[in-house]
């Protein structure tokens, strides 16, 4: 996730930072250091080293940890992919934790046996872990972001601001020009949105939808209900039938008072209202009969790692409940923990944006299907760029 209004930030080349953190009576490979690898923004590494490796100092006083920028997922999965060459030798992977990262990225590599696996492993914290988020026994969630629905409460009032699918669309109707999401191919926000109406076709079954069962036979079933949906609401929409350019742009109408609801990435919107850019009096809510899509970045730890015990020990601290509540603080990111595990001041505060259900949608060739296919069927008259 980003703390900027674009929702990728410049990535940093790649480099290290580090703070010097360790564990007494634990071996570390080559200069000591425990190697966190991340392919995120600059904003995550940022987190990693200035929020999670002080707190962590706090009880592991000599222990050395240094973050790492792997520049992004192909940084990554080369890493993994040392680790897998090394699995089984003597020979020191150098990599300890990749965060945003899931093990089937590296081809076989489950199988051979390269991950922890949490759950056989007794993860101190794991039974925190919201159970709508876990994939695998081999990662982690541990922060996530979803897309909300951001409003003018002067003007809507939490009471009345929609809360499914059916009281959404009823709300755009009776508030002509009032709601706005972005093209679906110029932003997550909008995408999603658009992924929300696919899954409201489809018997609110996210299931439906995976990587392995495209086709194009397969999208001509399943697509033209949500296309039916959004035409229907296209008369009512901002300036009767305005898509905005992206994220930042449904933000910027908001704020300005343009529009009065639109959607928004959980992060970006937090950050907007911490940074001031959207006022104090915008309201935010989740569907709760299906919430609109979001995901997590997970972490994966080697089990050929040098510093696998350390590691582990961080990865519990990373779950803690200090953790968990600055990743929404100070990230405006969602918990990888279940709600319950966060400051309850925070719970209390962000009650309506807690999901009921962290419905994915896969990517892939199904990306392509529904971005040609909305501008074919429900936009015909906008030129793509």
């Amino acid at each position: 996730m980003t703390a900027h209004l674009s929702r990728r930030g410049l990535l940093r080349a790649a480099a290290a930072s580090s703070i010097t953190l360790a564990m007494p009576r634990i071996a570390f490979a080559a200069d000591g250091f425990v190697n966190v690898y991340t392919g995120s923004d600059s904003n995550i590494s940022d987190f990693w080293t200035n929020v999670i490796l002080p707190g962590f100092h706090e009880t592991h006083a000599d222990a050395k940890v240094r973050v790492v920028d792997a520049g992004d997922g192909a940084g990554l999965r080369a890493i993994a992919d040392r680790a897998m060459a090394a699995l089984g030798t003597d020979n020191d992977p150098q990599v300890d934790l990749l965060e945003a990262f899931v093990p089937d990225e590296t081809e076989g590599s489950i199988e051979a046996g390269l991950w922890v696996n949490f759950t056989e492993a007794g993860l101190a914290g794991l039974d925190m872990v919201n159970p709508a988020a876990r994939q695998t026994d081999f990662d982690l969630p541990y922060r996530g972001s979803q897309v909300l629905l951001a409003y003018d409460a002067t003007r809507v009032s939490a009471e009345e601001a929609p809360k499914t699918w059916d009281e959404l669309t009823a709300w755009i109707h009776a508030n002509p020009g009032q709601f706005i999401y972005n093209r679906p191919d110029k932003g997550g926000s909008g995408g999603n949105f658009v992924r929300r109406a696919i899954h409201e076709a489809n018997g609110r079954d996210p299931r439906k939808f995976t990587l392995d069962n495209y086709s194009e036979a397969y999208a001509a079933e399943t697509l033209p209900g949500a296309w039916d949906i959004l035409k229907g609401l296209a008369p009512s929409l901002y300036e009767g039938g305005a898509y905005s350019s992206g994220n930042t742009q449904s933000i910027q109408l908001l704020s300005q008072g343009v529009v009065t609801m639109t959607p928004v990435w959980s992060d970006q919107v937090l950050q907007a209202l911490s940074m001031g850019v959207l006022p104090e009096t915008t309201g935010l809510v989740q569907l709760q009969d299906l919430a609109l899509c979001g995901g997590f970045s997970r972490i994966t730890v080697p089990t050929n790692a040098r510093n696998l015990d350390v590691a582990m020990q961080l990865v519990t601290y990373v779950l803690s409940k200090e953790v968990q509540s600055k990743i929404i603080t100070e990230l405006g990111g969602f918990p990888g923990v279940s709600w319950d595990h966060v400051d309850p001041a925070l719970r209390a505060k962000y009650a309506d944006v807690i999901p009921a259900t962290i419905p994915t949608f896969p990517a892939g060739d199904w990306d392509a299907a529904i971005n040609d296919g909305w501008y074919r069927n429900v936009a015909p008259g906008i030129a793509r760029s």
